[in-house]
């Protein structure tokens, strides 16, 4: 390898930024001026914009996520545009996906899906890949999220199947045969301990659960019930720890446990529940 690439690897490991050959890979391939692919191994100079490989590389020095510097992130089957004003969409959030098919295998199917929080979209629009005929409302209380999402949900040429409106479902006045959630869900003291990258750039509206992380939770166990039909289905990401917290919120509401998901990392994920 030559200096360039020794030096810029070991300004990432000096701010102990994990992955560094990735991160630093990806923001050369990003500040690339051909098309061709760059390898580490046989790098140049003359294969990059300089100046914009160094404003970027200065970002992920200060701690900025490499998603919110190259405003893309995967999910699912997509990429999606993401800023400051987003949560980026994580890995074990497409558990919800694969546990939407398994309730409703027939993609063609006519339901009626409601995602809340939206955020950037990726749930909404992963679901709408899925369920070819589905009609799908997406709301966000975030004017800036919305924004976001319908960037995503205009590229993917979705905005004849994806409704998104700014509001909560205190204002919904319809009745879905999915709804989906990633709420947020972090303590109080999650919070205060959450990393640097999280804090600085991810919104911590998408993240604040309240004091005990339920608050969320709670709201939907009174709610969810009233904007479900007959036969429907309400899927819920949740914390790690919360499981038997939910399950004891939810007891107590017009739904029924269906069953629990765990991610890779064999942690309590998603709650499936169905109308009663």
């Amino acid at each position: 390898m030559n200096d360039f690439i020794l030096n810029n690897l070991k300004k990432l490991k000096k701010k102990k930024i994990p992955n560094p050959e990735i991160d630093l890979r990806i923001l050369l391939n990003n500040s690339r001026l051909s098309k061709n692919e760059i390898i580490l191994s046989n790098f140049k100079i003359n294969q990059i914009n300089i100046k914009k490989f160094t404003l970027m590389f200065n970002r992920r020095l200060a701690y900025e996520p490499i998603s919110k510097i190259i405003n893309k992130k995967s999910f699912w089957k997509d990429d999606f545009f993401v800023n400051q004003f987003v949560l980026d969409p994580r890995p074990e959030t497409e558990i919800l996906i694969e546990e939407s098919q398994k309730l409703f295998f027939n993609n063609s199917s006519n339901i009626k899906i409601l995602d809340i929080g939206t955020g950037s979209g990726a749930i909404a629009i992963s679901l709408a890949r899925e369920f070819e005929n589905a009609d799908i409302l997406a709301i966000d209380i975030s004017e800036d999220a919305i924004k976001v999402a319908d960037k995503n949900i205009r590229e993917k040429k979705l905005h004849n199947r994806i409704k998104l409106e700014k509001k909560t479902i205190n204002n919904i006045n319809d009745n879905f045969d999915l709804i989906v959630s990633n709420p947020p869900y972090l303590t109080n003291k999650e919070l205060g301990n959450i990393s640097q990258e999280i804090r600085n750039f991810e919104p911590l509206i998408s993240l604040d659960g309240g004091e005990d992380g339920l608050n969320f939770y709670r709201e939907f166990a009174k709610k969810i019930p009233k904007i479900m039909n007959s036969n429907a289905y309400f899927i819920i990401e949740i914390g790690a720890k919360q499981y038997d917290h939910c399950r004891e919120i939810f007891s107590v509401s017009s739904l029924k446990f269906e069953k629990k998901t765990k991610d890779l990392q064999k942690k309590d994920r998603i709650m499936v529940f169905s109308k009663l």
